[in-house]
């Protein structure tokens, strides 16, 4: 269950999710932004200025050169080269090298993938949805010395191939077509179907639901590194309940749309793990313990080599994951070693490899923090390279040559990200790169040989800034992308800087939180309070970075008058060791909402300007069911509550989330059922608005019907808004974000009045 407006600390994506600036969209809301004032218009319309980030870029294989997509002046888009030393440009593919046979317009580029050895290019484009992705695609081979262009799949229909991806020696493209695995070989001729047993119910290559929603598989196959054979997964999704979504808007019927979708406690598809030899089409599936609809593969990949692939196998309550070695010639597997751990234990990305094979990467909370290790292949012994009480938050590179890993972590504030590094051999030296005088929340993509990088550093009242940084001296060659008109707007708003606050709760416990004031505040008089909410185990809201148009929208309330606040509690995703994350184990709903309320009582006793008549709270999805549960919990503290698709009973939402950390609701019965917002419907009190896209395949619409047939048989009174057809984000078709927070902003004014009183 992931928070709608997370920002995407990726460098190399095109204006992160919520990363969005005010322009005007009319002659009074160019007057309202000239003089810092916002509005729902101006931040969310049609004519806003979007945030700018260096787009769709990789680094050039010599390490001293990026690439980057740039709209070409005639139509479509070149890719060009950049060197860092000088900034000089070079367009290494022109849009008019991209007209396919027949076609007046160049191909628009989705994405692109260069062969391994830099002859051929691999275009993506004409994305159309698949979930939550436009990953149904039609991909393009283009052969820069032959000027030819060809497009991959033959005949298959338009948009109907998915994840196209180079063999090693660059002589093979496999792709996922109907569910099957296809090869087809670059040098022409037909595809090979490796997969025949795809259809409506079973899955090659390709990920279901849940595994793409909850362990980010998406692409569900790996060339073997000698290019003879393909690891992939298999899903049989039968016995999977079916969940039947409704489309009201397409015409005078109805349409109905089924999805496989596995709810708490209930059947997940058998999943088989394997590879398939490309010059004979014999598939050797591997042989785990277990029965597959009780284990999960959240991730495999090859281990170093072609001789084995390396596999995580995980029970289903996800508390013990063990790493296995498979034989892709025989299918038999053998033990690495066993992670454990008494709430749950989370998947690692594939690791890196060392030594020539003998070692891997590996991150582990064993000894009470996120840490990274070095594990010995054949006796599965561990050494930890990163010592101290402090999480890895994130491994960005392993360089065995240089000696050194890179990665994310803040020791002493949960709020910020900073650049450390650590050997990877002999005594582990921690060493912090990002300078001490650069707060904030700070990303990096590394260039190969590490010179370089590009940079982006933004903070909560500061946008993001991105720059060429000499990573040998941390010193910027050049600023790429400063948006300082969005800087400046902030600048124009005139609120005083965001506090960054700790408030104690008692027992020791402290929680991070962040207050924005009103422009011109009078501590002598009480204001409303907003509390912006998330309180599960997947997000963080409490984060000393830029926020986007989410942000700016907290930025309009505090102009109106409002006090706008966030607070973390025990269970979130922050950097403060595994004890305070595994807390919430089995008492999702329960510790966090205590939490909270704890905290505002503790605001209201020591910040007499807080108006204990006019707290209010509203959050997205994890933080939709925490603002329902805030209300029904605690209704003599909480007056407003606004719900954006949130999930009101956990049996509603997916396995392999809500078992994660609630364990199986057969065996947390009490939990479940206390956990669970709807359970204390009859004790609301305060204005609630429920908030929800009818066709949201994450959590779906069935929550707030349930939840308000509750309140109707309680006999209780609320507001809701069904957004039709729109998915879990709520941003489909034409001014529905304007419409939503519009909504909210309006509900607000008239159930939380504006304003020190």
């Amino acid at each position: 269950m992931r928070a709608a407006f997370l920002i995407s600390a990726t460098l190399f994506s095109l204006c992160p999710p919520g990363a969005m600036s005010v322009a005007a969209a009319s002659p009074t809301e160019q007057q309202k932004a000239a003089s810092g004032t916002l509005s729902v218009q101006a931040i969310f319309g049609p004519q806003a200025v979007t945030s700018q980030s260096v787009r769709d870029s990789r680094w050039g294989e010599d390490g001293e050169s990026y690439l980057a997509i740039e709209d070409a002046p005639g139509g479509g888009q070149d890719i060009v080269r950049y060197r860092i030393a000088d900034g000089q440009r070079a367009v290494v593919v022109s849009a008019t090298a991209l007209i396919p046979k027949g076609a007046d317009k160049p191909l628009g580029i989705d994405g692109y993938t260069w062969s391994p050895d830099h002859r051929l290019l691999l275009i993506r484009t004409n994305g159309q949805r698949f979930r939550r992705t436009h990953a149904l695609a039609d991909y393009w081979l283009y052969d820069p010395a032959a000027g030819s262009l060809r497009r991959i799949g033959g005949d298959v229909a338009p948009s109907s191939t998915l994840y196209a991806s180079f063999s090693p020696d660059s002589r093979q493209i496999a792709y996922v077509y109907r569910n099957n695995l296809y090869a087809e070989p670059v040098a022409g001729g037909a595809p090979v179907q490796l997969t025949k047993d795809g259809d409506e119910y079973i899955v090659n290559g390709l990920a279901d639901w849940v595994y793409e929603e909850e362990f980010s598989l998406h692409r569900a196959f790996e060339w073997s590194p000698d290019s003879r054979r393909i690891a992939f997964w298999r899903f049989d999704t039968r016995g999977v309940g079916t969940f039947y979504m409704i489309k009201n808007t397409g015409g005078q019927y109805s349409e109905i749309i089924p999805l496989q979708y596995p709810k708490a406690g209930t059947t997940n598809s058998a999943v088989t793990v394997g590879t398939v030899d490309i010059a004979d089409g014999a598939t050797r599936w591997f042989r785990l313990e277990g029965d597959p609809r009780q284990n999960y593969v959240p991730q495999m990949s090859w281990a170093g080599g072609s001789d084995a692939v390396f596999i995580q196998q995980s029970n289903r309550l996800q508390n013990t994951y063990k790493v296995l070695l498979g034989d892709p010639a025989t299918g038999a597997v053998r033990p690495v070693m066993v992670e454990r751990d008494a709430a749950w234990v989370e998947a690692n990305a594939a690791p890196e490899w060392l030594n020539g094979g003998k070692r891997f990467t590996w991150l582990s909370e064993r000894d009470g923090w996120r840490h990274l290790y070095t594990i010995d292949r054949a006796s599965g012994r561990a050494i930890l390279r990163t010592p101290g009480k402090f999480d890895v938050i994130d491994l960005l590179k392993v360089d065995e040559k240089a000696g050194y890993a890179w990665f994310i972590a803040s020791p002493d504030n949960p709020t910020q990200r900073y650049l450390y590094r650590t050997t990877l051999t002999g005594t582990p030296r921690v060493e912090r790169l990002t300078p001490a005088h650069q707060p904030g929340t700070h990303s990096y993509d590394i260039a190969p040989g590490e010179h370089w990088a590009l940079h982006t550093v933004s903070r909560f009242d500061a946008p993001p800034v991105t720059d060429m940084l000499d990573l040998t001296r941390q010193k910027p060659l050049r600023t790429l992308v400063d948006n300082a008109p969005l800087a400046a707007l902030v600048a124009d708003t005139g609120l005083p800087a965001t506090e960054f606050f700790r408030v104690d709760i008692g027992d020791g416990t402290k929680l991070d939180g962040w207050l924005i004031k009103p422009p011109h505040f009078d501590p002598a008089k009480r204001y409303p309070i907003l509390f912006y909410v998330y309180g599960e185990p997947w997000g963080q809201t409490v984060a000393d970075r830029w926020t986007g148009s989410q942000g700016l929208w907290h930025r309009m309330l505090a102009q109106s008058g409002y006090l706008v606040a966030s607070i973390d509690p025990r269970g979130t995703a922050t950097p403060r060791g595994r004890d305070w994350r595994k807390s919430i184990y089995r008492q999702v709903g329960i510790l966090a909402s205590a939490d909270y309320a704890a905290a505002v009582r503790k605001m209201l006793a020591t910040r007499p300007y807080i108006d204990p008549d006019r707290i209010g709270i509203w959050g997205w999805s994890g933080g939709g069911a925490m603002t329902q549960n805030a209300l029904f919990r605690y209704p003599d503290l909480y007056k407003t509550g606004i719900a954006v698709a949130g999930p009101t009973d956990m049996r509603l939402y997916d396995t392999v989330y809500q078992e994660r950390y609630m364990g199986l609701p057969e065996e947390n019965k009490e939990g479940y059922k206390n956990g669970s917002p709807i359970t204390f419907a009859d004790r609301l009190q305060g204005n609630l608005l429920l908030i929800h896209g009818t066709a949201d395949d994450n959590v779906h619409y069935q929550n707030q019907d349930q939840l308000v047939d509750r309140l109707i048989r309680a006999n209780k009174q609320f507001t809701m808004m069904a957004y039709p057809d729109r998915t879990h984000g709520i941003s489909e078709g034409e001014n529905t974000t304007i419409h939503l927070y519009t909504l909210m902003t309006r509900y607000l004014e008239t159930n939380l009045p504006p304003g020190g009183r």
